[in-house]
């Protein structure tokens, strides 16, 4: 096992590419403004302290690349995991944009693997904090150029952009602060016992998740014994979720909601009918206030509440945690 310690001064993005795995970093106090991206496989990184160990960058969605086109959301992360079986533990990571409303979606960490794992993190953006793939299967096809010879191969680099088979992504006692949609993506995912953290960036309704998973899958998104916290966000003006795509999938378990928690619980997604397919769920809640949900998520019985509590227990043994 290599086992290196890293200060801000260094160039992390070299030293992860040069890396050889298994491998653990040690991130060590102070502001590391870099973007970086963790290919290597079995590599752990750990911060110091969460509060004052902080890896940021500011890219946003409708920033112009290099190549003469915009970021869009794909390529704002501050940090992408393209390596298996990655695990990140007790640091910050940062997407500095403050104005989504004017700059778009501005990622701070992209999982692009199939295994991932996070302990005591701290997720700090608006739009579109965290992303977890795999990618829908129509936006694998747009940016790969397959069906569109204007686009090219290679705006979203392959390893980032397609991913065969299912993903399991695990995060516990983790603080994920956002706006709008900002836990989205395919994967099956545990949030256990975090804090989801709604901020304010001037517009009147927001969303934790924006789950995109296919029809295929039998999990999506699972927030179990999770705190959902306003630092900003008005009175019943968020939604636990809202469907990226048909068939998207979330379940809030045992978790205690503000009073920003909107009585409806989930959104429609604007005026379209994912609501026909949308996979949602709640059981076991805590609410501020009395809830009023939609008429078409589900309030889970105690026995299906017990089987989401099983299987956030495996995933959790699955990482060793």
């Amino acid at each position: 096992m290599t086992e290196i310690r890293v200060t801000p001064s260094d160039n992390l993005q070299q030293i992860l590419d040069n890396l050889a795995s298994p491998a653990t970093i040690y991130l060590g106090e102070g502001v590391y403004r870099q973007k970086i991206k963790i290919s290597r496989p079995d590599v752990k990184i750990v911060g110091e302290k969460c509060e004052t160990t902080i890896v940021t960058w500011d890219d946003y969605a409708r920033k112009t690349h290099a190549d003469g086109m915009q970021y869009t959301t794909f390529r704002t992360y501050t940090v992408c995991v393209t390596g298996e079986n990655v695990r990140l533990e007790n640091f910050t990571i940062v997407n500095s944009n403050k104005d989504p409303k004017q700059a778009g979606q501005c990622v701070a960490l992209s999982v692009n693997a199939k295994t991932f794992s996070a302990t005591g993190m701290k997720l700090v953006s608006m739009q579109d904090t965290l992303f977890l793939a795999p990618f829908p299967d129509d936006l694998v096809v747009r940016y790969a150029g397959i069906t569109d010879e204007g686009y090219y191969d290679g705006f979203v680099p392959r390893d980032e952009l397609f991913m065969e088979g299912s993903a399991l992504h695990y995060f516990k006692n983790c603080e994920i602060c956002g706006t709008v949609d900002f836990i989205f993506g395919c994967s099956e995912a545990y949030f256990e016992k975090c804090r989801l953290v709604s901020l304010y960036d001037g517009r009147d309704a927001a969303y934790i998740a924006a789950p995109a998973h296919s029809l295929k899958q039998e999990r999506g998104f699972c927030f179990y014994d999770c705190d959902l916290i306003s630092r900003g966000a008005a009175e019943n003006s968020v939604c636990l979720a809202r469907p990226w795509r048909d068939f998207g999938m979330s379940v809030f378990i045992n978790c205690r909601a503000g009073n920003h928690i909107a009585p409806a619980l989930f959104d429609r997604w604007n005026d379209t009918y994912r609501y026909k397919t949308a996979r949602f769920a709640y059981g076991g809640m805590t609410f501020a206030q009395t809830p009023a949900p939609v008429s078409w998520c589900r309030e889970l019985t105690a026995d299906q509440v017990r089987e989401y509590s099983i299987l956030c227990a495996h995933a959790r043994e699955k990482f060793g945690l």
